[in-house]
């Protein structure tokens, strides 16, 4: 597999694993603000442990998470931090790693029915020219719906750099059995790679859901490539929490995370999305370093 790249994992687990205070609404924001140290270091486990693309820890800096008064007078430069510390680390790591721009879903993780096309890149265009100098290709990550793809797609234009639409997929009982693979907008992902593939985008991946529903939209984005003639490349970083993480808003409290999901357990999960032809492996929420260290050496045997 002389294309595969391997990704990060989830920051906010990490961050708490090493000490990091975490609460909502500001979430991973608040290393950023008082132990950046941290992030620095959660960036440095994730590549020690095999990653050849580190996200910048820039996913809670939105109003959403820390205040519009606290992102006017804040925003710019914790964004900015944010990037510098992936740079650094990137730097540091004796080969060569991506430093990947995180532009997070702008009015909240799974609510689509918020996503405003008025005011979106009044905020993409903070994160865009705060994370520039320091990131390698952009990555808009946990997108719910078309719409937010193509907004990412216009704020990072101006810059020149590579982008990469992440959506995060549907994942109740049905999907989990087979149903045809959606985002949680309702649209479907054959919608999405038929975007994607004439967005200009490199890569188009599914995250931040269950690693269950993931072959089978790598499978549907597949069909929809070669149909169109296209080659993009297809990632996956799939979330560990438990059943009813829907249940609740995306900033109120923190999710339980699965026993069964060990690093063996996701590794054999990679090898299938592998094996379906995605080619940016990684992990999302409640996904340690020890699952990257394992999978990266599991997919890099085959």
């Amino acid at each position: 597999m002389t294309n595969l790249r391997i990704l990060d994992g989830g920051m906010s687990r990490e961050l708490l694993r090493l000490g990091a205070e975490l609460k909502q609404p500001e979430w991973s924001a608040l290393a950023l603000i008082n132990s950046p140290q941290i992030v620095a270091q959660v960036h440095k486990e994730f590549i020690e442990a095999g990653a050849d693309v580190i996200t910048t820890n820039s996913y809670a800096l939105v109003p959403f998470h820390i205040g519009e008064e606290r992102f006017e007078r804040e925003g710019a430069q914790l964004i900015a931090l944010s990037g510098r510390l992936a740079r650094e680390a990137a730097d540091a790591a004796g080969r060569p790693v991506t430093v990947a721009g995180g532009l997070p879903p702008i009015f909240g993780s799974y609510e689509p029915e918020n996503f405003d096309p008025a005011r979106v890149q009044d905020y993409l265009k903070v994160l865009v020219e705060n994370l520039d100098p320091h990131v390698d290709v952009w990555l808009g990550e946990t997108l719910s719906l078309i719409a937010e793809g193509e907004a990412v797609r216009v704020a990072v234009k101006e810059t020149g750099k590579p982008f990469w639409i992440s959506f995060t997929l549907a994942d109740d009982a049905d999907q989990v059995a087979g149903g045809e693979p959606k985002l949680r907008s309702g649209e479907t992902v054959a919608d999405a790679a038929a975007w994607a593939a004439g967005s200009g985008a490199q890569a188009l991946l599914f995250n931040c859901a269950k690693p269950e529903v993931m072959e089978k939209a790598v499978k549907t984005a597949s069909a929809i490539f070669k149909e169109k003639g296209v080659s993009l490349q297809i990632g996956v970083y799939a979330n560990a929490f438990e059943a009813d993480a829907d249940d609740s808003a995306a900033n109120e409290g923190l999710h339980e995370t699965r026993k069964d999901l060990t690093d063996d357990a996701y590794s054999r999960f990679a090898c299938a999305w592998a094996d379906a032809g995605a080619s940016l492996i990684g992990g999302c929420c409640g996904i340690g370093a020890a699952h990257i260290h394992t999978l990266a050496g599991v997919l890099r045997a085959r």
